[in-house]
């Protein structure tokens, strides 16, 4: 009888145990995630203004190309205007969304993969600052490529591009220039301008 009570009081503890190791890892994991809200933030800014690029891009094609040299100033600054309409609008809804899925879609994942210890060497280095002087120079160093990139890239590029348009439309039985946005008709123009970042 007494060895029944003391496995059944071990099984207790042990179940204790797990239970409090497995709070301890929901705070660092908690702790984790809240460190990584500016990351977040990012991925939500980066999903919104994804989506208004290929309007930019459009528009910017349409101003270049279809609009008198005159006049493309004054229609550029109205359609700036209206993508920051929009990243204003669509910005803070996408952001409150990324951080509030980010518990349950990064929290198993770091869960199942990382022990306690573990996480709690890696809040140590993200906290540390090292880590945060590499995460405020990743944007300024990800920015420097990317546009070295696109300036390596832009002339032999973009003739791509328009044939791929030309090509696409033909395969649609479309108009030239439909399938890209190019087309006199299109009212949603931009000068390509990043003010909706800001």
């Amino acid at each position: 009888m007494k060895r029944i009570k003391l496995a059944v009081l071990a099984a207790a503890m042990a179940a204790t145990s797990l239970v409090w190791a497995q709070d301890g890892k929901q705070a660092l994991i908690k702790q984790f995630l809240d460190f990584q809200r500016p990351g977040i933030e990012a991925l939500a800014r980066g999903l919104v203004t994804q989506a208004s690029d290929p309007i930019a891009m459009a528009g910017s094609e349409y101003l270049r190309t279809q609009v008198p040299q005159e006049k493309r100033e004054t229609l550029a600054k109205a359609a700036d205007a209206e993508l920051k309409k929009y990243f204003d609008d669509a910005y803070p809804y996408v952001r409150d969304k990324a951080v509030s899925a980010a518990p349950g879609a990064i929290g198993p994942i770091l869960e199942n993969n990382f022990s306690e210890e573990e996480l709690r060497q890696l809040l140590a280095w993200i906290s540390s600052p090292l880590a945060k002087k590499y995460q405020e120079l990743n944007p300024q160093m990800q920015g420097a490529l990317m546009k070295q990139v696109v300036a390596d890239t832009r002339s032999s590029i973009e003739p791509k591009i328009r044939a791929l348009d030309a090509n696409v439309a033909k395969a649609l039985g479309a108009p030239a220039g439909g399938s890209g946005g190019n087309s006199g008709g299109s009212g949603k123009s931009s000068s390509g301008s990043k003010s909706q970042k800001k």
